[in-house]
Formats: structure tokens, sequence, C-alpha cells
């Protein structure tokens, strides 16, 4: 049999012809594809066992997410979807949307989650800038986002009842679909999702990562970086619609694991589901593993199946260190860093106690993985024991979504530069000091502290605001608001975080607002927000 012939259509990104083998399933390099080979080589492996509000279970194979993820495919390719197009999801964590995203992988489309804590602003500002052809979306989270994507052009489908309106039903459509392999073009230079990310500017920024990403770099470094097996089985409680959650989900799945999704993540349900479903591996930011062993159900009988704990967004506490080590003495402790323009994972290091960590310092975020060039420069550029991180990579993103100037910005002179300072010793280990612009983590999550500002200053009552993370033993950081009032204004803090929950996610929600007399500026009335952390990061005020 003589071999296909090359699609003159098919290129790389140098404008180079793709030979037969990198374009066709004989031999090219994307993520569906790995779903596919894994349907057939452990079929029977669960891929996601999914519990609904009611605490009932349900478990999707290897085989039947293959399956599942195919029919997706073709109800996306009969709404229009093509290669280089986009499909949007909105909703909670569930089965559902990892065969979407697989679904949109196996057209050659990319996927794009949006938050489901979003308002309305929120929504329709991340849907006009990345145009999808479709919009998932769970019911409850429907007559929000529904509407603005009918107003954008936007294909709908609702994944539950989609009777009350005039929407495609997600569940019939998929049901009624074929579930043989969709016979598309992907590359894998082509988009697999687009990750939206605020990090420190007032709008968020579409980071673009291809299939190669994860292929030839990333998933291969969560073996040998993070430890990952095939017989691993993960609580998973990352949101699909960051980095961490369908990053990991991404190369947990490549790998050929079993991630547990709850429907909620309260400590009591999660320990319950550790116990049962008899998880090894935790990740979470550090404020989930406070709560869980602040639970009266703590201890061997709920957690002593667990033999990784992973953590990133902030440092352990050594109360939760010590109460693990008690309940679980096999289990280790991870910590890691990573950033969405890397493709997720950038350094990783193991611990039992924290007297294991180089310096005993907290900050700690291990050493670089293996595919993952850095240095540390000081403010001139120059190499540096501590300044800003800077990183080389093949699982670099292929830059900002519509925005190259801030793409150039950030690679500039060949490097991706974080953002972040660190310092690095002679081992090779880094540690985490500061943010060199005001980017907040909390919970897990990234706030930019411009948006937060934004909210407040369109009260009519407030003068000038501003917005910094603060240490805060639970949540890593806690947003915090400082207003000057307008002359005449009576309001309270209080007052002021009501309103700004009309406009902002829940986590955004500064967790205290102080009314003050004036904010701290320098000579030119630039303001110095490092003096508001010194003042009340110590409690001073």
């Amino acid at each position: 049999m003589s071999a296909p012939a090359v699609n003159p259509t098919a290129m790389n990104p140098a404008g180079r012809a793709l030979s037969p083998t990198q374009t066709s399933m004989l031999g090219r390099a994307t993520i569906g594809d790995q779903l596919r080979r894994l349907a057939r080589s452990q079929g029977s492996t669960p891929a996601i066992v999914a519990y609904d509000a009611q605490g009932g279970r349900t478990s999707t194979s290897y085989a039947e997410l293959d399956a599942m993820a195919n029919r997706v495919a073709h109800v996306l390719l009969d709404l229009g979807v093509g290669r280089g197009d986009r499909v949007a999801v909105m909703s909670r964590n569930r089965v559902e949307t990892v065969a979407t995203y697989y679904g949109a992988l196996k057209v050659g489309a990319a996927y794009s989650g949006v938050s489901p804590m979003f308002r309305e602003g929120e929504v329709a500002q991340q849907l006009r800038h990345l145009e999808p052809t479709v919009l998932v979306v769970e019911q409850p989270l429907s007559a929000l986002a529904g509407p603005i994507a009918d107003g954008l052009g936007i294909s709908v489908l609702v994944v539950g009842d989609a009777e009350a309106n005039s929407w495609n039903s997600f569940d019939e459509s998929v049901a009624a679909a074929d579930d043989t392999e969709p016979e598309c073009e992907v590359d894998e230079h082509d988009l697999a999702m687009i990750v939206y990310t605020s990090g420190t500017e007032s709008t968020p920024k579409g980071v673009e990562i291809a299939h190669r990403n994860y292929l030839i770099s990333t998933s291969p470094a969560y073996t040998w970086g993070l430890r990952c097996r095939n017989d691993d089985v993960w609580l998973y409680v990352m949101p699909f619609h960051t980095i961490a959650g369908i990053g990991s989900l991404t190369s947990l799945t490549l790998l050929g694991a079993t991630l547990v999704l709850p429907a909620a993540v309260d400590p009591a349900t999660a320990l319950r589901m550790i116990r049962d479903e008899k998880i090894s591996v935790l990740a979470q930011t550090p404020t989930f593993f406070i709560a869980l062993a602040n639970h009266p159900d703590f201890g061997p009988d709920t957690v002593g199946t667990v033999r990784r704990c992973l953590t990133y967004g902030g440092q352990v506490s050594p109360h939760a260190v010590d109460a693990w080590a008690a309940a679980t003495p096999e289990s280790v402790w991870g910590t890691y860093w990573g950033q969405s323009e890397l493709t997720q994972l950038g350094s990783v290091g193991w611990f039992r106690r924290l007297e294991d960590v180089p310096d005993q310092d907290p900050t700690w975020i291990g050493k670089p993985v293996g595919h993952l060039e850095v240095k540390v420069v000081d403010a001139d550029g120059n190499d540096a024991e501590e300044g800003e991180l800077l990183c080389r990579t093949p699982s670099v993103m292929l830059g900002y979504f519509k925005d190259p100037e801030r793409t150039a910005q950030v690679f500039e002179g060949g490097w991706v530069h974080t953002g972040d300072i660190v310092r690095i010793d002679a081992e090779g280990n880094l540690f985490f000091r500061d943010r060199r612009k005001d980017m907040i983590k909390t919970g897990g999550f990234n706030v930019a502290s411009q948006e937060v500002e934004r909210v407040l200053q369109a009260h009519p009552d407030v003068e000038r605001a501003a917005v910094v993370g603060l240490p805060d033993p639970y949540w890593s950081e806690a947003v915090t608001g400082f207003v000057v009032l307008r002359a005449g204004a009576e309001l309270t803090g209080s007052d002021i975080r009501e309103y700004c929950r009309t406009d902002l996610a829940s986590y955004k929600v500064p967790k205290e607002v102080h009314v003050v007399d004036a904010l701290p500026t320098d000579a030119q009335g630039k303001l110095l927000k490092r003096e508001l952390r010194k003042a009340y990061g110590t409690g001073q005020s």
C-alpha cells in the first residue's frame, strides 16, 4: 500500500510542510490520540469517578471516556466547530467537561474554561475575547451565560435539563451521536487550550498551549517530577477552568490514572471519599490540607491510603505537616511551582518533615524539573542569587491570545519573564520571595489587585482605593482593600464588601476593607502598596 499524500495545507509554524506521519493517526502526537490508545490498552481502567450532589456515584472507564469524547466531537462538528476554533465550557468539574475537552481536541479545536463563579460582566468579557463557536454550560449556570452567548452568536449546549429554554441539550445530542473516532486533521502544534489568567494586569490574558507541550515535556515531568503512575487515584478538586485543573487532568489522563471528582469539596465529604475510594494522591493549596486536618473525622481511618500530598500556591503550615504525618506516616509532601505560560509545571521539591526543607526555609519551591532551564537576574538583567526568575522550556506557551504586545514583553530576550522574585542557592534550590507586581494568590486562585480596585473605585462614595494581599494562615494571602471615602460619605468596610459581591466572583471579594483617611504615596503621588503590607501585615494600624 502506498503512503498517503502530504496535505499541502499541513504546515508547521515555520511554514514547512508536515509529513503524513505527523498529520495522520499513523504517527502524529496529539492529546486526543493518546486517549484513543489508552482506551485500547487499558480500556477497563476507571478514568473518572464522579459524585453528584446527592452522593450518587458513576464510574467512567477509559474506553467509555474515549467513546463519549468521540460522540461530543461529532456533535461539535455538526455545530460547525473545526480546526482552529474554540470551545468554551462553564461548569463544575464533571465527566461531561472532560469529554468535551477531549472531543474539542479530537476535531482540532481548543478548549477554554469559564469560571462557574464568574458574574455577568466577567463571563461576557471572556466570551467576547475568546470568540468560541460553542459554549457548553451546566444547567444551573445557563440562565447567566446562555443569553450572553446568544448575543454573541455562540451556539449553546446545556448539560442537564434544557427544556426551559431554546438551547440544545448536551445530553440528548451526545447520546444520539456516533461514537467512532472522527477523521480530522490535527497536529501537535495546534492549540489544545486557552487558559485565562489575570496575573497582575487588570484584564485577563489567554495563554495559548499546544498539544506538543504536554507530550514532549509536561506529562513526562509528571512521572519523574511529581512521581505520578497509572495506578494513582486522585481526589481531584482543582477546577477545570484553571491551568492547575485542566493541566493536571491532561497529564494524569495521558498517564492512565484515576480521577475522583466530588460534587462538593467540604472537609467531611472529602474525608469520606478519601476513605471510600482509597485515594493515594491529593493536590491542592495549603488551605485545603489545613481544613481537612482540622476536621474531627481526620485520622488514619480516613486518610491512611494517601501517599503523596502535593501543595502549591502558598506555604504549608507546620500544623498541617504534623497532623498528616501522624495520620498517614507513609505519606510525603511535594511542593511545586509553575505558571500557565510554562504549561504549568516548573519546580518540584519533596519532604516528610519541615526539617527536611533546605535551610528550613518554608518559601522553598523545590528545584526546576528536567525540561526547565532557569536563571535568576537582578533589575539590570545580571545573574544574581536573588531576583526575577527567567525560564526556557519546550513547554513554553505559544503566546497570549490576541495580544502580541504582551507576548513580546514576556518573551523579551528569549526567556519567559515570570514576574516572580526568587532566591536560588548553589544546589539549584528555589525559594519564592515575592511577586514583582501585585498579583494576589488566595486559596489557590490568582486575583489581580487592579481589577478589585476598579470595582471599589466604582462605588460613588469611594474616592480612592488600593488592594493588596496580606499574609493569612488559611488563605495564604487575604485580598484586603483600603478606601478613602469622599467628603461627607459614611460607609463601613462591610458595606463596601457587600457592594463588591455584585460584580466580583466570591474569591475576589476583599476579606476585609479598611476605611482610611489617606493612602501612602511617594513624592510623585504614586501609591506605595509596600507600606500598606508593612503596616497591616504586621497587625499595626
